[in-house]
C-alpha cells in the first residue's frame, strides 16, 4: 500500500488522457449500444471486482431494460503493475447456466483476464458470453479476446481513474490518466 503522499505525488506527475467529459459521453454511447444489442434478451450482467464498480455503477442506471446484476471477482494485477497468475476471489455462479451473460469491466488489457472469464462462463453452460469494457489498450498485437462493447482506446501506457488503479489508489476519478513512462 502506497501512502497518500505517494498517490498525490503520482496524480501530480500524471498526463490526463481522457476528461471526465469524454469518460461520461462514452458510457452513454455504450449503454445505447448494449441497450440495442440486448435488450430483449433480460441478461446476466456480471460486474468484475474491484476495477469495473465505478464503470458498472455509472452503466447500470443507463440500462433501460430488465437485467440480473452479479459480480465475479477474478485479477491478474491485484495492487502491481504487471499481471501474474489469474486469482479467483469470487467464481461466476451456477445462475449462468441457459443465460445470455454481459461481462462488464474496466480495461482490456492482454486480455487474459476476459478470456478465462468467458471460458469460465461459458463451460458453466451460458447460451451465450459478451463483453463490455470501458477501455481497450492498444498493444499493437492480436488479444486472445476481443470485447464487444468499448468506450475508450486508450494508448499502451499505465494508465488508471474511472475504477483502474495505480498501486491501489485513484480507482476514484472520474478522468483517466497515465503514469509517466518512468513512473510505470
Amino acid at each position: 500500500m502506497i501512502s497518500a503522499q505517494e498517490a498525490l505525488d503520482i496524480l501530480d506527475g500524471a498526463e490526463q488522457i481522457c476528461p471526465a467529459e469524454e469518460v461520461a459521453a462514452a458510457v452513454r454511447r455504450m449503454a445505447g449500444e448494449i441497450g440495442a444489442s440486448l435488450g430483449q434478451s433480460y441478461p446476466l450482467v456480471l460486474s468484475v471486482m474491484g476495477g469495473a464498480v465505478v464503470f458498472s455503477g455509472q452503466l447500470l442506471p443507463l440500462l433501460h431494460f430488465p437485467l440480473d446484476f452479479d459480480y465475479i471477482h477474478a485479477s491478474r494485477y491485484g495492487n502491481e503493475t504487471q499481471g501474474n497468475t489469474l486469482q479467483w476471489k469470487v467464481m461466476p455462479k451456477e445462475n449462468v447456466a441457459g443465460r445470455v451473460v454481459l461481462v462488464l469491466d474496466d480495461i482490456l488489457d492482454e486480455g487474459h483476464t476476459m478470456a478465462a472469464i468467458r471460458e469460465k462462463i461459458l463451460g458453466l453452460g451460458a447460451k451465450s458470453f459478451h463483453s463490455a469494457v470501458f477501455a481497450d489498450k492498444e498493444l499493437g498485437r492480436e488479444k486472445p479476446v476481443q470485447a464487444d462493447f468499448i468506450g475508450i482506446n486508450l494508448p499502451n501506457r499505465y494508465v488508471f481513474g474511472f475504477g483502474m488503479d495505480v498501486r491501489g489508489a485513484w480507482r476514484n476519478l472520474p478522468a483517466i490518466y497515465a503514469l509517466k513512462e518512468e513512473q510505470g
